[in-house]
């Protein structure tokens, strides 16, 4: 049998957005009731994940255009109420300490993703927020004046709902597609999730033996059209079929099929300047086989790449037969060396989604639907996705303050 629980308002989600949304509500009115419902054995599973398990909590250059999706014009209100600043400050006054580093990218000064979810949680504690882990929801319905929610042993009834309980990013930590079913069946149109924030699948004859290799280099995004669609500089990482590193993930918020990604292998480095360095390595090198040419210049296996790429596969030639054509191309692989596109890799390998539920549906004052009342939407479940350091978690924690204090 099950056990009703009565909320005034219940979180469905115990992450970044849904703890810091019952925070927010409890610190405007202590007297309403509070209830989070999490599927996990505990809250902020995934948040312990970010930032390679230090917990990227903000950036200090916060704005619209670090961002894509239907929500991304109305997300201006969210940061002009809650910017870098304010939500710094709030963490400060929850206990946490935070520094920046050269990146502008912001961190707990513990460099420890557990010290972010501790302040969160004694702060659900202090304001006596309720907490149920481990409840796998069945159904959610409008009940009279407000809603009803079946897990497998209770049911919760609360005149107001928080979704934000996030995407299909990152499985294992518990991420899937539940946010859509619950608000659609409420009655919201929803664009389907997609993983972002993740390596990119590329056709290439030569990734596989790169596999591992890491390079700085800078990394172009084209579409169909030839256009330039996003371009990055950072560590690129090779692996068997794709291609990852930071900078890689901030295009695959971009990417579709047969759209192109050109890597500058050398990008502080000018075409004639390289060319001068090559010709000088044929002269020094003249008497070595040709896949010592670029000793000195990139790393052993990437410049063998780039020679296979140039159709120079007989490795047995020596330096000094290279003719002043094959120098040309050469120079012009590794400054455009061209993947083109097949897809993102899944949600196993994705930080985030792209996808939610349309941001013309909710009132970005207050992260209230705007076809249901006494509905809100906070972070991931929202068509909205951030850049690689730490967007997405303002978002999540900005749209839960704002939801919060409108409840």
């Amino acid at each position: 049998m099950q056990k009703s629980n009565n909320f005034d308002v219940v979180i469905v989600g115990g992450g970044a957005s849904g703890l810091m949304c019952a925070i927010s509500a409890k610190q405007k009115n202590k007297n309403i009731s509070v209830a989070i419902i999490e599927k996990n054995d505990r809250v902020g599973k995934k948040l312990l994940s970010t930032g390679n398990g230090r917990c990227n909590l903000t950036h200090n250059n916060i704005t619209a255009e670090n961002y894509c999706g239907s929500f991304k014009k109305q997300s201006n209100a969210v940061f002009e109420k809650y910017n870098t600043k304010k939500l710094l400050e709030i963490f400060k006054n929850l206990g946490l300490l935070t520094f920046c580093d050269n990146e502008g990218r912001y961190y707990p000064q513990c460099k420890q993703a557990s010290a972010v979810l501790d302040v969160l949680r004694f702060a659900c504690e202090r304001l006596n927020v309720e907490i149920f882990c481990g409840e796998n929801i069945r159904s959610i319905r409008k009940s009279g004046k407000g809603y009803s929610i079946k897990t497998d042993g209770n049911e919760f009834i609360s005149e107001k709902l928080v979704i934000a309980n996030g995407s299909k990013a990152a499985p294992k930590l518990g991420g899937n597609s539940s946010s859509a079913d619950y608000l659609k069946n409420l009655g919201h149109s929803f664009v389907p999730f997609s993983p972002a924030l993740c390596p990119i699948k590329v056709k290439s004859d030569v990734i596989k033996s790169l596999k591992g290799i890491r390079a700085t280099a800078k990394a172009v995004l084209f579409d169909n059209n030839g256009k330039i669609v996003k371009e990055e500089i950072g560590e690129v990482q090779f692996n068997d079929n794709s291609l990852s590193g930071i900078c890689i993930f901030n295009l695959s918020l971009y990417t579709k099929k047969d759209f192109l990604i050109s890597l500058d292998l050398l990008p502080d480095i000018s075409d004639r300047e390289l060319k001068s360095l090559i010709y000088n390595n044929k002269k020094l090198f003249s008497d070595l086989t040709i896949d010592n040419l670029l000793t000195g210049i990139l790393q052993k296996r990437l410049g063998q790449a780039v020679l296979k790429e140039n159709n120079v596969t007989d490795f047995s030639r020596k330096c000094n037969t290279l003719f002043d054509s094959e120098i040309e191309n050469i120079v012009r692989i590794i400054k455009d060396m061209r993947f083109p596109v097949i897809e993102n890799c899944g949600f196993e390998q994705a930080q985030c989604a792209l996808g939610g539920v349309n941001g013309r549906e909710i009132d970005e004052n207050t992260m209230q639907s705007k076809i249901i009342k006494n509905l809100y939407i906070c972070g991931e479940a929202i068509d909205l996705c951030g850049e690689c350091g730490g967007y997405n978690l303002h978002f999540a924690f900005a749209s839960g303050l704002t939801a919060g204090e409108s409840l």
